[in-house]
């Protein structure tokens, strides 16, 4: 688990779960495989998203190009507003 983003709005958390040792490799695995996803934190709705699998890779993909332009935290807020239709989750605290 790593926090890659933390704002007053919303908070970023990546999800890596390396399968090796769930998983025995098949022939040609050089590379150990990983699962895993974002979850999506947007504070003042409380609520929150995991992504994983397509929609993980497509967030990811939409995060590296937005990092490439230097944005500013505004920026990276109204990026992740686009998410936020697809929060169901409601947040709690434990």
């Amino acid at each position: 688990m790593q926090m890659l983003y933390n704002s007053d709005s919303f908070a970023v958390v990546r999800f890596d779960v390396q399968l090796d040792d769930l998983v025995v490799p098949g022939p040609g695995d050089a590379q150990p495989r990983l699962r895993g996803g974002f979850e999506i934190v947007d504070k003042f709705a409380r609520k929150e998203i995991f992504l994983e699998g397509a929609l993980a890779e497509s967030f990811k993909q939409g995060v590296d190009a937005l990092i490439k332009t230097e944005p500013t935290g505004e920026e990276i807020d109204a990026y992740l507003e686009r998410f936020a239709s697809l929060m169901q989750q409601p947040l709690s605290f434990h």
